[in-house]
């Protein structure tokens, strides 16, 4: 066996307030977390990774003997797997703004006593690198071989170079943009529509009640297209017909629209409307020359080394804003090389393609880049 086995989230309380930078203070902040190997005595061995819009702190292993499914990136962490757990100690956190087990919209608000709903302050990809520094200074990390992640983690994992750039040795940045563009804006603010108008989102304040699940089932809906390629859908579905015999009824389905309306089910049942509104706004707001200057020239602040993974077919963050990450680093004097995911499984593809993962990603942890 070289997976990680069984595996508990774990939370850290912290007393503190993080400001965050809308000017709003939030605190005490709990940050649920996961980790897997042994910090070593110097705390130099840690790698950080992070998650995407929907994801948690559980990448790897299992929280019990009865799940079905392991950790999002199982595959890769593990002792002899890439992110080798005989080697390192891998971190992965829940960022702020969640619903699982990180302070978020759903978290008690300790001023009313209630769950924080709309009163949750906005916060940005910033704000969730700050509270990761942390958590790792709680657990003793001193300094990270890498941070790695794709899509909303992506963007987190550049944000590290830029704020902490000396505690880092290199960053992997899967599937992202250094900021979001319009057309990313539009599909989220599309999403975000949706859940707003639901009767049942209540303005924010339904808990206690079923929530706005059809709002909620409609913007995964929504982002589930962005996901995947045209190709994807065409390989995995076609234009075949739940029931050939409804061909011409108006309710009449392709497996395309059962497949959506299942994502749409799915994540009703795991995740909380409000957080997915707080969550996809901090991906609007993102863009590492907010406050720093101009776009082209705040790439000099980056120093650690940068491996940056597209994706051939990705449709919502297509691979040339991966190489424009690139192009910046190395213009502005620093070191990046760009790799790609030849898939056709759209976005998606950094949670499929672990053999090609593997083999993009293994050469730069064990110092070998080809």
């Amino acid at each position: 066996m070289n997976d990680v086995g069984i595996v508990s989230t774990r939370f850290y309380h912290w007393p503190g307030s993080l400001q965050l930078e809308c000017g709003a203070d939030l605190g005490p902040l709990t940050i649920a977390y996961e980790t897997y190997g042994e910090l070593n005595s110097t705390g130099d061995n840690a790698i950080l990774v992070l998650h995407a819009l929907t994801g948690s702190a559980h990448a790897a292993g299992r929280n019990s003997p009865d799940d079905r499914q392991p950790g999002w990136w199982d595959p890769l962490i593990g002792p002899g797997r890439t992110l080798d757990t005989r080697r390192y100690f891998i971190v992965c956190a829940n960022v702020p703004g969640s619903c699982y087990g990180s302070t978020g919209p759903a978290s008690i608000n300790p001023a009313s006593g209630r769950p924080y709903g709309l009163d949750f302050p906005v916060v940005t990809i910033r704000d969730m690198v700050r509270a990761q520094k942390i958590l790792l200074d709680h657990l003793g990390v001193r300094h990270l071989a890498a941070a790695l992640g794709g899509s909303m983690g992506g963007m987190q994992v550049l944000e590290w170079g830029f704020l902490y750039p000396e505690m880092v040795t290199a960053i992997i940045p899967i599937a992202t943009c250094g900021r979001t563009s319009p057309m990313q804006i539009a599909f989220n603010n599309v999403q975000r529509e949706a859940i707003y108008a639901d009767p049942d989102w209540q303005g924010g304040n339904y808990y206690g009640h079923a929530g706005p699940q059809r709002g909620l089932a409609l913007a995964r809906r929504i982002g589930t297209i962005t996901y995947k390629s045209d190709p994807s859908w065409t390989m995995k579905f076609g234009r075949t017909m739940v029931d050939p015999a409804c061909y011409y009824e108006r309710t009449g389905q392709f497996e395309v629209e059962s497949y959506l309306a299942y994502q749409g089910r799915k994540l009703v049942q795991r995740f909380d409307a409000n957080a997915y509104l707080y969550l996809t706004k901090a991906i609007d707001l993102h863009d590492v020359s907010q406050g720093r200057g101009d776009y082209a020239g705040v790439w000099q602040g980056l120093t650690p080394y940068c491996l940056a993974v597209g994706i051939s077919s990705d449709f919502l963050y297509p691979p040339g804003q991966v190489k424009e990450i690139v192009h910046l680093i190395n213009t502005a004097g620093g070191r990046a090389r760009y790799k790609e995911l030849n898939s056709p499984y759209g976005h998606d593809a950094f949670l499929i393609e672990f053999r090609q993962l593997e083999t993009i990603i293994g050469p730069y942890l064990n110092g070998s880049p080809a």
